[in-house]
């Protein structure tokens, strides 16, 4: 019963974690109408305070053989610390920080030491109530190994993934190892891109070693970048933007019906048939009354385009591929679920170049801006086409021996369903969500 009560604490000090911004708000507003207080200018120490360091450091690319070993060493630790009773559940909800004389110090000093966040004597502290410089770079360490915001402050969010019980996190590190282990099992390739939509990253490989890596917004967990396999054939720039029928019907239809003049401020225009069929008036279309099933939305090139200046094409089954986006500032957060599916990248023309570099006259920097100084749309099919994985993987090792996890935004882990049919009584009823927001 220990682990169960374990794992509801945790689940109540997850749900009270606060969201990014963006993440309560619909896509299409987060795209088109950010409140005043986003576009007002930020104090130089909010700007600080946003800046992020979530990116892996280490070249060995993520779909590998030495990513596999380490994270089967970590299922090995993982188990060791299960096997011998797992850590401590540290209570409550007021936060810990740095020269506090808590009673809960002694604990999280036990947790940390445990899962290795903590350096040096492992006894020190351990029935002392003293916050001090060593376990506040213990906490920040764990927050960083958490995709939390680091601020060696152990606040509710921090709290939440402490109290994460180790057989929960033994179970998301099996799950993570299989889908490494389903990764490497396809053609390893010379050269491809991995995006990893759980950490919000994405990985340009070439000869077995990580040459760039870029942030990226992926899909909302109501609509999610789902795991493909596909290749780029070719990069567009100045694309239009074909609205895609579930944002025209969820989204956009809707809007218009508040605001009918929304379609020309966006410069987008209504077809009817097929996205080059002919245009119609969208100005003489009763929103509220018209059949819309036959018409088509297409937005112009341009900056205010929702694909920014460049598409990166890769046909696949779902319809999704990578683009720029006008909204840079969404970078900023930590956590990026913010789109209706497709793979927003950060730095996408340093990207785009690096696609390109093999093709007639792109062997050297900055092509991409010579094409776009030019304002004219250009298509660049690639001679040598390039393998592109979009995959899912909440939780890895590092080959220093860090182990990282980060948010299950889509529950596609089962970890809740692993932890609540562990050890739960039948008379509990269903299972709790498992879920922690960063």
């Amino acid at each position: 019963m220990r682990f169960k009560h374990a794992l509801l604490g945790a689940l109540a000090l997850a749900g009270t974690a606060s969201p990014s911004f963006a993440q309560d708000r619909p896509w299409w507003e987060s795209r088109f109408n950010q409140p005043e207080a986003e576009r007002r200018p930020q104090s130089e120490e909010a700007k600080r305070a946003e800046v992020l360091a979530d990116l892996r450091r280490d070249r060995t690319p993520l779909r590998s053989a030495e990513m596999v070993d380490a994270l089967e060493k970590a299922v090995q630790r993982y188990q060791a610390i299960v096997t011998r009773g797992g850590w401590p559940t540290i209570p409550g909800t007021r936060m810990i920080k740095a020269d506090d004389n808590d009673e809960r110090v002694a604990l999280l000093h036990r947790r940390l030491a445990l899962s290795g966040e903590l350096r040096g004597r492992p006894n020190r502290n351990l029935f002392g109530y003293v916050f001090d410089s060593d376990l506040e770079a213990g906490v920040r360490r764990f927050q960083e190994n958490n995709g939390l915001r680091v601020t060696g402050r152990v606040d509710r969010a921090t709290l939440a993934a402490l109290n994460i019980p180790a057989e929960a996190r033994l179970a998301q590190l099996r799950v993570n190892l299989q889908r490494l282990r389903d990764l490497l099992a396809m053609k390893l390739e010379d050269r491809y891109i991995l995006v990893n939509a759980a950490s919000f990253e994405l990985e340009a490989v070439e000869k077995h070693d990580v040459e760039m890596r870029h942030r990226v917004i992926v899909g909302k967990p109501d609509r999610q970048t789902p795991v493909v396999r596909a290749t780029i054939r070719a990069l567009n720039f100045f694309p239009y933007w074909r609205v895609p029928e579930s944002v025209a019907n969820l989204d956009l239809i809707p809007r218009l019906l508040k605001e009918p003049g929304y379609l020309q401020q966006e410069q987008i225009r209504v077809l009817t048939g097929s996205f080059n069929g002919p245009e119609v008036d969208a100005t003489a279309i009763d929103w509220r009354n018209s059949d819309t099933s036959k018409l088509r939305f297409r937005q112009d090139p341009g900056p205010q385009n929702a694909l920014g200046l460049v598409r990166i094409d890769m046909p696949n089954e779902h319809g999704v591929y990578m683009h720029d986006t006008p909204l840079k500032q969404l970078f900023n957060q930590r956590s990026r679920s913010f789109s209706a599916g497709c793979v927003r990248v950060q730095d996408v023309f340093s990207l785009v170049e690096w696609i390109a570099k093999y093709e007639t006259g792109w062997d050297q920097p900055g092509r991409a801006q010579d094409v776009l100084a030019t304002g004219q749309a250009l298509d660049l099919t690639l001679t040598r086409p390039l393998p592109v994985y979009f995959a899912y993987i909440t939780a890895w090792a590092e080959r220093d021996g860090r182990i990282v996890f980060r948010s299950d935004i889509y529950n596609k882990d089962g970890v809740r369903d692993i932890v609540a049919s562990a050890d739960r009584d039948p008379e509990d009823g269903p299972a709790p969500r498992w879920t922690l927001t960063p």
